[in-house]
């Protein structure tokens, strides 16, 4: 069975994936890089040092890259933060899960600073185990340094007894890279066939369909191993 799960937050927990698209489009508009919604959109999930290159030329992006991520990160506090509002079910998914005797990480993409905010908004702090971020990572999603960051933290947990739940192939694809399985939600907007191929062994439509049907989902305790 299961012993500890990973969440990753935008999309999967809160929806903010439209929002922060949103705030990337902008951003890229006040530097003079055109880009359209639905392209950057679909590259939410990633973390900035991953989503910036597929929009801006490698010499520029050495040069801006960094004003570009504050404006960004900036503006996302100011503007589009106090819009971000929490999936249903996400509180009494992780009482039942903590319920279940399952330790509770978050994997994110965000800053710190960002992740912890977001644990208010979900009220989930005290429900929290470990949480990490880009902060703790040299890479983010779709590369596995943010989950191999939650695992050291767990403690050397086995790998066969932990799982990642995210919303976009990037997560499916970091959790397989760090060698954990993934379950796929999607409310971010990702289609089901693009979680699946990415790795997720099952997929709900959001928290509260996963609470649902927990009973049946690989986190239950009756599922034996994850493998």
């Amino acid at each position: 069975m299961a012993r500890a799960v990973i969440f990753d937050i935008d999309g999967t927990l809160l929806d903010s994936v439209d929002l922060h698209a949103e705030a990337w489009v902008a951003a890229f508009a006040r530097f003079g890089i055109a880009t359209d919604f639905a392209t950057v959109r679909g590259q939410i999930g990633k973390g900035g040092d991953e989503l910036m290159p597929v929009f801006v030329p490698e010499e520029r992006l050495a040069r801006e890259g960094e004003a570009i991520e504050a404006y960004r990160s900036d503006l996302f506090k100011r503007d589009y933060l106090p819009r971000v509002k929490p999936f249903p079910g996400v509180r009494a998914l992780f009482e039942r899960v903590r319920a279940e005797g399952l330790t509770i990480a978050l994997g994110s993409s965000g800053k710190r600073a960002e992740v912890e905010h977001y644990q208010e908004i979900l009220g989930i702090t005290d429900l929290v185990d470990v949480a990490t971020s880009s902060d703790d990572a040299d890479r983010s999603k779709p590369h596995p340094d943010i989950f191999q960051a939650a695992l050291e933290r767990l403690g050397g947990m086995p790998k066969d007894r932990v799982l990642a739940v995210g919303d976009t192939p990037y997560d499916a694809e970091a959790a397989g890279k760090a060698g954990i399985g993934a379950i796929g939600v999607l409310c971010g907007g990702f289609p089901e066939a693009d979680l699946s191929a990415a790795g997720c062994r099952a997929i709900y439509r959001d928290p509260q369909d996963i609470l649902d049907g927990f009973d049946a989902s690989p986190l239950a305790r009756r599922h034996g191993h994850t493998t």
